[in-house]
């Protein structure tokens, strides 16, 4: 679909050669017509009025007109009485090769993993915020950020982290990020400058922590995770130097790493000078336990604290944050400036509002409130749909891994479920070794309503119930 432009729309510069011995309408015709075949210029685009061109090329009025009468002629553009001149749909390069074949048909229902209830973000707070932030910064926020983030975020962070998480959190160590994908990578880069070589993963885990140390350049390697957390034995037995956690809620099976688990992975970080990359995604949500402090608390020297708001309020703000053991700030913030010179500073002003006038903190309540319903609604569903299958990982978070009968086709049944229009997603994408047993399903009920969890598991009860 073209933009339609407002007003007189921007400008489209041509290539206009006056020492040329080819006439000026003929350049100008060529000029467009490479425009439109090139697809610089999309079917359906509004061109600009002969007017603003011509004064826009230094042409004559007159020559443009005729310019676009010949293209009309020749099928390039369109147009009629008292509307603008605008590019034929027929014209110009073919669109489906713009199509990207990984593109699926979206479900009707769809129980995707690690999704928030975006339609509960705080519009209105977020938009006083972020207005109140463009008024009273200082005229020098406007220029090109700290790569560390702005003072005013970090000392708002930290206090908010040592409150919150019980963090040895201190702004000096923390680095403003786009988001949790980018903070990890920031970090893997400081950890490979440092020597590291080897990165260790949960197993199943988030495959993104997989795919960013590969990207980096680290090698990964895998490590079982059973119910009390990472099988710190089996990770001493590696040659790895750091290790990705996700000890308050294990993404994705929602085990909590247990305190003598976290007390051993925490001595074999200060045994082999090691650091813990501990991913805090989504420990604000908890419901039937009380808060699990991070781990970075019990050894701010070997555990970098990575954290952001794509869960707490939209992941398109692109807002994170890395608390780094001192000897790594300055390498991150290094690579932080490499990257993309700074996160937004009128977006870290914003949150810093958020976060400092407790609206942040009345925000989580109601959306623990509100989860805590979908997971009551899923519970239900289940015990009145699918009364044989078990629901795992409900102490914390948005998701639950229900257990399928022995012996059931785990891959089949997402293949099945997709075809009725419901998404559902297998635990095998979480694993990174052998694809084991036992079938499971990761099954996410933040960004659908009760209504809609209800319905969608009726609409795949008898599949999940099948051996």
């Amino acid at each position: 679909m073209p933009v339609e432009w407002t007003g007189s729309g921007p400008d489209l510069p041509l290539p206009i050669d006056r020492t040329s011995a080819e006439p000026l309408r003929d350049q100008l015709e060529r000029a467009l017509r490479e425009a439109v075949r090139t697809g610089r210029l999309a079917g359906g685009e509004r061109l600009p009025s002969s007017r603003v061109l011509a004064a826009d090329l230094g042409l004559s009025r007159g020559l443009v007109t005729e310019s676009y009468a010949q293209l009309r002629a020749e099928g390039y553009l369109v147009s009629s009485p008292g509307s603008a001149t605008r590019v034929a749909v027929t014209a110009g390069p073919s669109r489906d090769r713009a199509v990207r074949t990984t593109d699926r048909e979206p479900m009707r229902i769809d129980f995707r993993p690690a999704v928030p209830d975006l339609s509960s973000f705080p519009r209105e707070e977020w938009g006083r915020a972020v207005r109140r932030a463009c008024r009273q910064a200082p005229t020098e926020v406007l220029g090109y950020p700290d790569p560390y983030g702005t003072p005013v975020l970090r000392e708002v962070l930290a206090a908010y982290l040592r409150r919150v998480r019980g963090a040895a959190a201190n702004p000096d160590q923390t680095v403003v990020c786009a988001g949790y994908a980018q903070g990890l990578q920031l970090l893997l880069r400081a950890l490979a400058d440092d020597g590291v070589r080897t990165v260790a993963v949960e197993d199943p885990g988030d495959p993104d922590h997989y795919t960013i140390g590969k990207a980096v350049g680290l090698d990964v390697i895998a490590v079982p995770v059973d119910g009390q957390g990472i099988d710190v034995d089996a990770l001493a037995a590696t040659d790895a130097r750091a290790v990705i956690l996700t000890p308050a809620h294990q993404s994705p099976t929602g085990v909590v790493l247990t305190p003598q688990r976290r007390h051993a992975v925490v001595a074999w970080a200060a045994a082999r000078d090691a650091t813990i990359i501990e991913d805090d995604y989504d420990a604000e949500f908890r419901y039937d336990r009380e808060p699990v402090g991070a781990v970075q608390g019990l050894a701010p020297d070997h555990v970098a604290l990575l954290g952001s708001v794509s869960k707490s309020l939209a992941p398109a703000l692109r807002l994170g944050w890395a608390l780094t053991p001192p000897r790594l700030s300055a390498a991150v913030a290094a690579h932080k400036q490499l990257a993309d010179r700074g996160s937004p500073a009128i977006d870290q002003l914003a949150l810093a509002e958020l976060l400092r006038s407790g609206t942040y903190d009345r925000h989580l309540r109601h959306m623990r409130r509100r989860y805590a319903a979908r997971r009551g609604a899923l519970v239900a569903a289940l015990r009145e749909h699918a009364p044989g299958v078990e629901l795992l990982g409900l102490a914390a978070g948005f998701h639950a891994v229900a257990q399928l009968p022995p012996g059931a086709d785990e891959q089949g049944i997402v293949a099945a479920a997709r075809r009725r229009s419901v998404g559902l997603y297998g635990m095998d994408s979480y694993r990174m070794t052998s694809r084991t047993r036992p079938p499971q399903l990761v099954l996410g009920f933040g960004n659908l309503t009760t209504d809609a969890i209800h319905e969608g598991i009726r609409l795949v009860a008898d599949l999940l119930q099948a051996a």
